[in-house]
């Protein structure tokens, strides 16, 4: 499972660059788009900082620009590359412990969260990059079989 992970999180850093160009290159922004983007780079931190058991370095709704959102993006790319190295398979069924926002407290095991992380950018990705089209910008393609072929997915013709 490590490396099903990890192949998942080389998937997360190519697609939210992609994200990030998109949302730069859009001739209108919705706002909500860079909202949303803003979302998914600061819970990545978020999550990893519960993980690593530090004070997160961003909130989970961050208000970020689109220069910002590529440094997040970046810093997180590194950090996570560094935290998932240094797992072995052991590890993904250690529990950690952590307070969400609302501040409850949850037990979760690594692998639960890491998977989460994956999954939750993929999803406000796929809204990202509808809004971009509703607003007449061409979306970048992130889907996880654009990623492994090397090649977006067929589109509706007309």
């Amino acid at each position: 499972m490590i490396e099903q992970l990890r192949g998942l999180y080389a998937h997360l850093f190519w697609a939210d660059a992609r994200a990030v160009e998109a949302v730069r290159g859009a001739k209108d922004l919705p706002p909500k788009a860079l909202v949303l983007l803003s979302h998914v780079l600061g819970a990545e931190e978020v999550w990893l900082s519960r993980l690593e058991r530090r004070p997160a370095e961003a909130p989970v709704w961050p208000d970020l620009t689109v220069d910002a959102c590529a440094e997040l993006a970046a810093e997180n790319r590194r950090k996570l590359e560094v935290h998932l190295a240094g797992l072995g398979a052991g590890d993904l069924e250690r529990i950690v412990a952590y307070t969400n926002s609302a501040g409850q407290s949850f037990e979760s095991k690594i692998s639960d969260i890491l998977l989460h992380v994956a999954l939750h950018g993929c999803y406000h990705r796929g809204q990202v990059m509808l809004l971009l089209r509703e607003a007449g910008s061409e979306p970048a393609a992130t889907d996880y079989i654009a990623f492994v072929r090397g090649a977006p997915a067929a589109t509706r013709q007309g």
